[in-house]
């Protein structure tokens, strides 16, 4: 019996490894949000009112009379002449309309301990907290800092800024107190909301002191607000211009605050992002674009409905988490999952423990997370029931075919589509990516545009590539949850993110394209396959040589659980392909494993892109949001000084990884 299960296993391996395309569930498309492909056509031709369709599902304090005003490009305005208010569309509406015992937040210590906020509760204490900020003097458009851990007093904070009309800006609990100074004093924010400290893998960490030092590198007055989430953990003192979040709220427990209309184009929030120059940028996103967006793409390619328990495992520190945790799902009037902790804490089945407790319908995640849970093996996930599970998303970079066939079999059980999403900061919510009730998948390609978006793959003058050729991304259509501009930057806004095929400073909208700065391939059925970012190329002997395709070809090699690819300085070919790689537990790396990878690159992409070495790491350096910073190794590869490794989460390994080299291992 058990050798006609593992050769049942074995011819099942088989047939995914095969496969390139997979249709979406019977059973999902009869339920899907959307499931008519028509909605392409419609939105085509209906462009750009078809947006209502977005704005529809907000309420409106005065309807706008204009969907789109593109009279100023690239400064594209939506929804104006309408006003609205953010909080009372994530709150107000659901209590009003017979929804306030309903959960809203679900919330996960990282030590087990749990909160439920329904709908009812979290009016009470948004309305709360809003009434105690106002008592501090935040005014409407007095921008507010947030820098908290995944505690619900983050979303909480949140929509009472929104509630008074202050604009938000979530700094990320793991960036230093340098970041925090910096993006204060680039916002000129006099308001402060942090905590006394949380816990990662079962250790108290100190916070305030990190904002404490934070606020000594701020050039003007704050005042600041602290959440105590250790108790007797960690004895704190507030001091001068600092008020206990606690005492606050209950000063104003059952205050009533009425929400601030604001018009649409008002700013919801700032999200500061790392730039070319080194400087952060502050993205600023506006009310009702954003909100209608979040909500438009929460419904329709993450299938949420208001009776679900979803949940986005990203942290509310970056964009996912603002469209994703808080705002559109909030607005739809879904429960929401919310985990202080990390995947691998206590134990590597913690995800699944959770998605089992609360039977979670949608889970979004990053194909970093899903590349350890492969290489953690299938035993984790195998111990918990996975069957509440409807649809599986990814987010944050390209994944990998292998990954993403591992995901829909081992996690999905081949009944949940897995929709692989690209989008940025500054587009404010997914661009593409397919329908799930409606498109087939093509693993590792994120699909096609989505309706009303106006994406293509062009050549360096603008051009439309051929099929299967890569080229640069870009999106010729504004949409409403688009960036509008950097805060206090309008020049840096346009020369970043802005291209023109035609006059300079035209007023043409259709002569404006907005460059994401990512390298991508078309297919024949118009589904676009990411390739990274443009500085993640290789110029081998003239060959321009992704870093994604060349990373998927490893991870395509049995015994491979990650890698990641660099180009490094080569006398004869300009730069040569090294490769870092993480085996998965049960592999023995050494060169059989080294040779069939250097195969695998060749037979996937060819003798151009083999790698000149192949060093096998147990991790990469990584920073605290999960991305692999490549300019350490290729500071590796080349030799170099490996300069300042402290905003790394694991700077260790950057040593590790150099003496492996040194060894020629």
């Amino acid at each position: 019996m058990a050798d006609d299960t593992d050769d049942d296993a074995v011819e099942l391996e088989a047939r995914l490894a095969a496969q390139d395309t997979f249709e979406p569930p019977e059973s999902f498309v009869e339920q899907a949000n959307v499931a008519d492909d028509g909605i392409y056509d419609e939105f085509a031709e209906d462009w750009p009112d078809c947006w209502e369709d977005a704005a529809a599902l907000v309420d409106w304090d005065e309807p706008y009379d204009t969907v789109l005003d593109d009279s100023n490009p690239p400064f594209f305005e939506w929804f104006t002449g309408g006003s609205l208010n953010a909080s009372y569309n994530c709150l107000d509406r659901h209590v009003e309309n017979g929804a306030k015992n309903r959960a809203a937040i679900q919330w996960e210590g990282e030590l087990g301990e749990e909160r439920t906020y329904t709908y009812q509760d979290l009016y009470r204490e948004v309305n709360a907290f809003a009434a105690g900020l106002r008592d501090l003097g935040v005014e409407a458009d007095d921008v507010v800092t947030l820098y908290m851990p995944m505690i619900p007093e983050l979303p909480i904070a949140m929509l009472a800024c929104a509630r008074i009309g202050a604009p938000h800006s979530v700094v990320f609990a793991g960036f230093s107190a340098n970041a925090l100074a910096t993006r204060m004093n680039a916002a000129d924010s006099e308001y402060l909301v942090t905590c006394d400290g949380y816990y990662r893998r079962g250790d108290a960490l100190n916070h305030k002191g990190k904002a404490d030092e934070g606020l000594r590198g701020v050039d003007h007055d704050v005042e600041t607000v602290v959440v105590d989430r250790l108790g007797d953990e960690l004895t704190h003192f507030l001091g001068d211009h600092a008020h206990d979040y606690g005492e606050l709220v209950d000063r104003h427990e059952g205050t009533h605050v009425e929400p601030v209309s604001r018009d649409a184009e008002d700013m919801l929030f700032l999200m500061y992002t790392s730039g070319t120059t080194g400087e952060p940028k502050g993205v600023k996103h506006t009310t009702g674009g954003y909100l209608s967006y979040a909500a438009w793409t929460t419904q329709n390619v993450l299938d949420v409905k208001p009776e679900d328990t979803y949940w986005c495992a990203a942290d509310i520190g970056w964009i996912t988490g603002h469209s994703y945790i808080v705002y559109g799902p909030l607005a739809l009037g879904t429960t929401t999952v919310m985990y202080e902790g990390t995947p691998d804490y206590p134990e590597r089945d913690r995800l699944w423990e959770l998605v089992e407790k609360y039977r979670v319908d949608q889970l979004y995640t990053a194909p970093t997370a899903i590349r350890s849970f492969m290489k953690w093996g299938t035993e984790y996930p195998n111990r918990h029931d996975l069957s509440s599970l409807r649809l599986l998303g990814t987010v944050g970079e390209p994944i990998n075919p292998r990954a993403w066939k591992w995901y829909y079999k081992h996690i999905g059980n081949e009944d949940c589509p897995v929709v692989d999403t690209w989008w940025q900061t500054e587009t404010g919510g997914m661009m593409i990516t397919t329908l799930p009730g409606v498109g087939d998948m093509k693993p590792g390609s994120a699909g096609p545009p989505l309706p009303g978006i106006g994406a293509e793959v062009v050549d360096v003058a603008g051009d439309p590539v051929d099929e299967g050729n890569a080229g640069y991304l870009t999106v010729n259509k504004p949409w409403p949850g688009m960036l509008r501009t950097l805060y206090k930057n309008d020049e840096r806004f346009i020369d970043e993110y802005w291209r023109e095929y035609s006059d300079v400073d035209s007023d043409d909208p259709d002569d404006w394209t907005y460059f994401p700065e990512d390298g991508a391939k078309i297919d024949d059925d118009g589904y676009i396959t990411v390739l990274g970012r443009v500085d993640d190329v290789i110029n081998v002997s003239g060959h321009r040589l992704g870093t994604m395709e060349i990373e998927s070809a490893i991870v395509g090699v049995e015994g491979v659980a990650e890698a990641a690819v660099v180009g490094a300085d080569h006398d004869v070919k300009g730069e040569a392909v090294h490769a870092y790689v993480i085996t998965e537990d049960d592999a023995t790396p050494g060169d059989a494993l080294r040779e069939r990878i250097i195969q695998g690159v060749e037979d996937a992409i060819g003798p151009i892109a083999r790698p000149e070495s192949v060093v096998f790491t147990p991790e990469l350096p990584k920073t605290r949001s999960g991305k692999i910073m490549r300019r350490l190794l290729v500071d590796v590869a080349n030799g170099d000084d490996l300069g300042d490794t402290s905003t790394l989460r694991n700077p260790d390994v950057v040593e590790d990884i150099q003496a492996a080299v040194d060894a020629g291992d």
